[in-house]
């Protein structure tokens, strides 16, 4: 009997990574999870079998570090990516630098598959670094391995992510949301469908080549406010912050990063943020997508009620709130 093949995923505990650790994991494959700080990675234990996934340190930046968690590997899976820069990490460091060193160790250890999760609108010529940054990445990696996997997806969500919740969060203070980009238009995909992706490219069940990940349907800001204002049960009016304060408010939060030396990170909204916003972050037309790997995405306004009812009036009670008062009545 032949042992279980075996995954190295290099930013395993992040949003997108623990659900590939998760669904491979399902497939039978032993998992390990490189990361910064496994101690603070030991959720990821918890989706395979006892001793199936095994977070283990990892410095993306140095090659011995690398290597050490690549050993016998049969697959890598590339996760690791950041939305702004803070210390040592730099878009440059981590999306160019880091997605190279990966793809060129895995070719010279001989692992059969390579699989990087990039990032939709990636593109070289970009006045946003973080969209070039991913392109320049993505270019490093086909130059080691033109045989990879490339996901590009767009907005992702699920359970734990970063927008959806972020949107239902703001929507609790005052009776106007603004938004900045509130016309800017993405596709977001579900963090499920972009983990089922990877898997694929892991076991070569995927072709090599760039898949566009975007789910079924093409959203703007303000239309994505309104599913999460419904999913949450608020009402609120949604408009357009202007891009003028948009500009001041994000060169205020970088200049505040700046000044404190990077101990206050801004992650609310930054500059660069904002030159992504004048994209549409959508699939384009021709590219590869979902359908050429056999998956029907699924689409945000089907389940973003499983995990934003938090933000409900009543919370998790509000369905129940409502069914008491209709028999009140009666």
């Amino acid at each position: 009997m032949s042992a279980a093949k075996l995954v190295t995923i290099y930013g395993g505990s992040g949003f997108v990574g623990r659900q590939v650790a998760k669904v491979l994991a399902a497939q039978g494959w032993r998992v390990r999870v490189a990361v910064r700080r496994p101690n603070e990675a030991g959720i990821v234990r918890t989706y395979g079998a006892p001793g199936q996934i095994e977070p283990v340190p990892c410095n993306v930046r140095d090659d011995r570090s690398v290597a050490a968690c690549m050993a016998d590997a049969d697959a890598v899976v590339n996760c690791v990516g950041i939305l702004v820069e803070e210390g040592k990490n730099s878009f440059k460091s981590v999306h160019e630098e880091a997605a190279g060193r990966l793809a060129r160790m895995s070719a010279q250890m001989g692992v059969a598959h390579f699989v990087h999760v990039s990032a939709l609108g990636a593109d070289k010529d970009s006045d946003s670094h973080y969209a070039a940054s991913k392109a320049r990445g993505e270019a490093e990696v086909l130059a080691a391995r033109p045989d990879a996997v490339i996901l590009r997806p767009s907005v992702v969500f699920g359970s734990d992510d970063n927008f959806y919740n972020r949107i239902a969060s703001m929507s609790r203070f005052g009776p106007v949301m603004a938004l900045p980009g509130a016309n800017a238009e993405m596709q977001p995909v579900h963090v499920l469908d972009v983990a089922t992706a990877a898997a694929k490219g892991a076991t070569g069940e995927a072709q090599p080549g760039i898949y566009e990940l975007g789910g079924p349907d093409v959203v703007t800001m303000r239309e994505l406010a309104g599913q999460v204002l419904t999913a949450i049960d608020r009402r609120k009016l949604v408009i357009g912050m202007p891009s003028l304060f948009a500009k001041i408010l994000a060169s205020v939060l970088d200049g505040l990063q700046w000044i404190t030396g990077g101990l206050l990170t801004n992650r609310i909204l930054t500059r660069d943020q904002l030159r992504m916003l004048k994209r549409p972050n959508k699939v384009a037309e021709g590219a590869r997508t979902f359908a050429d790997l056999g998956i029907e995405p699924i689409s945000a306004p089907s389940v973003i009620n499983e995990y934003l009812w938090r933000f409900r009036p009543s919370g998790q009670y509000e369905a129940m709130t409502a069914t008491a008062k209709n028999l009140r009545r009666s």
